[in-house]
């Protein structure tokens, strides 16, 4: 029996409608639980709001009671950088001001996803911090995809679900209309300034494309003061949770992950101006 309610609904966003897909705790907790802005995967270019019943964040639904938020962000085949940042930004503000309807805290709100939906939600904590508008408490950006560069492990990566090829091919699909320097709300390991950006949990394969990158964004955030932790499992399988989650490192990505995420429910926050 499913403990928890799905719906549908369209906001605005920038002059067009954009579609949300909400998660809701059929039985309202206690006290108000985070509410998480979660962003699917698919290389920027493929992808749906409702792979989130396959990815980590159903769970935090089901077991403790979280509020998901899925926004259908644009796709980079029709529309390239910086389309799918701002649908996932005006996702974001609707969580704010829709927290209390919702049933979540408006000072725990938290932003999370898959591969490119993980690079998308370390872009929205940075666009965030910059705009001042709405405050992130928790960010899970899970192997996330986050430069279009070369790194030691995406050179010459020949991995069954991620590779090489199709990491060039996409990010040139993203980018394709930037026409000067590239900015880090698009390829994130290119920010230079990781101060006061939220706390952070991830997980990587060891040999899969986006190891190196990752490490990279760790340490970056650790070095500006920033907690974050990263764990690492023995696989170079892309999204090896979602894609091989009857295997044991799999049950333990996801179990870890639920740990870490009720770390932050219990200690992390961020209230909003005027809380």
């Amino acid at each position: 029996m499913k403990q928890y309610r799905a719906r549908k609904i369209k906001i605005a966003a920038g002059g067009r409608d954009l579609s949300l897909l909400v998660l809701q705790p059929l039985q309202p907790a206690f006290r108000k639980t985070p509410g998480i802005v979660w962003l699917h995967g698919g290389g920027y270019a493929l992808g749906m709001p409702e792979m989130v019943y396959l990815s980590r964040a159903l769970p935090l639904v089901e077991r403790y009671g979280a509020v998901v938020v899925s926004p259908r962000y644009r796709l980079a085949a029709r529309h390239p950088y910086p389309a799918a940042l701002e649908d996932c930004y005006a996702a974001l503000q609707y969580l704010k001001a829709h927290a209390e309807e919702l049933g979540c805290a408006s000072n725990q709100i938290m932003v999370g996803g898959e591969s490119a939906g993980g690079g998308l939600a370390a872009a929205l904590c940075m666009l965030a911090r910059d705009r001042g508008e709405v405050r992130i408490a928790f960010q899970m950006p899970l192997y996330p995809m986050l430069d279009n560069r070369d790194t030691d492990s995406s050179r010459h990566n020949h991995g069954i679900s991620w590779g090489t090829w199709r990491n060039h091919a996409v990010w040139r699909l993203y980018l394709r209309k930037v026409r000067s320097a590239i900015p880090a709300y698009a390829v994130p390991a290119r920010q230079t300034d990781y101060r006061d950006l939220p706390p952070a949990y991830t997980f990587v394969g060891a040999r899969e494309p986006f190891y190196c990158e990752i490490l990279d964004y760790i340490a970056n955030l650790r070095g500006a003061g920033v907690s974050a932790w990263v764990d690492v499992y023995p696989t170079g399988f892309h999204a090896f949770d979602m894609l091989l989650p009857f295997r044991k490192i799999s049950r333990q990505a996801a179990a870890e992950l639920e740990r870490r995420y009720l770390y932050a429910a219990a200690h992390c926050f961020a209230p909003q101006d005027g809380e």
